[in-house]
């Protein structure tokens, strides 16, 4: 990658649905440039996927949690497993398995703080190998 390619995805992260000939004409580059730059970025799995991102208040989903769990090896599942078993969750947005006092971290989406609190209770701290968990609630996202 060089200074030209990282500007390409740079605009790119900033709204994956800019046309190739706006980002030619931004950069100065011609489109068939960008055009091979953006494949050979996709090719070389510089660029894993292209998404969309919600406005989640307008779909119902403004309440946001991260969660600190921590894991309590019972010899039924490894951490990566019930990390994985818990991103199944729909209301889990994304899971990371971290160092220090907790062991995975997720973020959850919800209609309301109580939903948040039944997956808490209800789903995440009846699983098996799920010790503690401390729920962060959030106030706002200052970038998201």
């Amino acid at each position: 990658m060089d200074d030209r390619d990282r500007k390409i995805m740079k605009l790119l992260m900033q709204n994956g649905r800019e046309k190739i000939s706006d980002i030619s004409r931004e950069l100065g580059i011609p489109r068939i440039t960008v055009y091979e730059r953006i494949k050979g970025m996709v090719d070389n799995g510089i660029i894993k996927k292209f998404t969309l991102v919600p406005d989640y208040d307008s779909i119902g989903l403004s309440a946001v949690a991260f969660i600190f769990v921590s894991f309590r090896n019972t010899g039924k599942l490894s951490q990566r497993e019930l990390a994985q078993l818990i991103s199944e969750f729909p209301e889990v947005h994304e899971t990371f398995i971290v160092a220090g006092q907790w062991d995975i971290l997720i973020k959850v989406r919800a209609k309301s703080t109580i939903e948040i609190g039944n997956f808490v209770l209800d789903k995440l701290r009846v699983i098996d190998g799920v010790e503690n968990t401390e729920t962060i609630s959030i106030f706002s996202a200052v970038k998201d």
